[in-house]
């Protein structure tokens, strides 16, 4: 296989919407590294220190499980592609067709979770609503709009924190835009203008998507501003453009890379009283 193989897969993947298990089980099986081939070859037990950046910290998925071993197969890998409707690379397809591309079951390793995204989001006094959402980012923003909605209506202020790893849908390969932007989109259009709701959404790695922003922000006028500007909020989320519309608000959050990652960070303010 070359890197362009690897390359077109995973892009293949991310836009088709499969949770990160599933990408991470074919990239396994791709690897001479991930799914524990690095403790495999080592002459010695193998303890891995892991910042987590998965959904339920699965030491097996987080960077792909170099340091574990694998509870997934080949023919788990094949399943997924058949599942997501992926016709991959020839070199793609025979390697994953060949036993001895099969992943390390039963290996002497340990491992230490060190940093979760409950982590970075426990430290806030707030309600914390999920560490590991998943799903399509819309569905959950338009999810989380609901709860909002209801705060707002009892009064009082509130702080609501969200993390994990949502997924999109690519219906347009040349939209700009990543999960975080468009779960903010979601829930922009959900919410739909009420007052006294604002809402950041960024990945903690400082990239959210195909961008060069880590994510954005939504206030209760964004949906009226976006419009006056002549802009269609709903448009820009149908063709998974949510860079573009929160780059011409000026809602952007653009931190560059941070060097570390523990997937999203979500926060909803609401004040009952605005």
């Amino acid at each position: 296989m070359t890197l362009d193989d690897k390359q077109a897969l995973t892009r293949q993947l991310l836009a088709s919407g499969a949770p990160i298990a599933d990408i991470n089980c074919v990239r396994r099986h791709l690897s001479r590294v991930k799914g524990g081939r690095l403790a495999a070859a080592a002459p010695a037990l193998v303890t891995s220190w892991i910042v987590s950046d998965i959904p339920g910290d699965d030491a097996a998925a987080v960077a792909s499980g170099p340091g574990v071993p694998d509870p997934t197969s080949l023919a788990d890998a094949r399943a997924i592609l058949a599942r997501c409707r992926i016709d991959p690379p020839a070199a793609v397809a025979r390697a994953l067709l060949d036993p001895a591309n099969e992943t390390p079951k039963d290996l002497p390793a340990e491992f230490r979770i060190l940093a979760t995204a409950r982590d970075a989001l426990t430290v806030a006094d707030a309600t914390l609503l999920s560490a590991d959402s998943q799903g399509e980012a819309r569905e959950l923003g338009a999810a989380h709009a609901r709860i909002a909605l209801d705060a707002a209506k009892a009064g009082g202020r509130y702080l609501f924190l969200s993390g994990g790893e949502t997924v999109v849908t690519v219906a347009n390969p040349s939209g700009q835009g990543g999960r975080n932007m468009e779960y903010l989109l979601g829930l922009a259009l959900a919410l739909d203008g009420a007052p006294g709701i604002w809402a950041i959404a960024c990945d903690t790695d400082g990239i959210d998507g195909n961008t060069p922003a880590a994510g954005a922000l939504i206030r209760p006028d964004s949906l009226a501003r976006a419009r006056a500007l002549g802009l269609d909020p709903a448009a820009f989320l149908a063709a998974n453009d949510s860079y573009t519309l929160f780059q011409a608000l000026g809602d952007l959050v653009v931190t560059g890379p941070t060097f570390t990652n523990v997937n999203d960070f979500r926060a909803i303010l609401i004040d009952g009283g605005s």
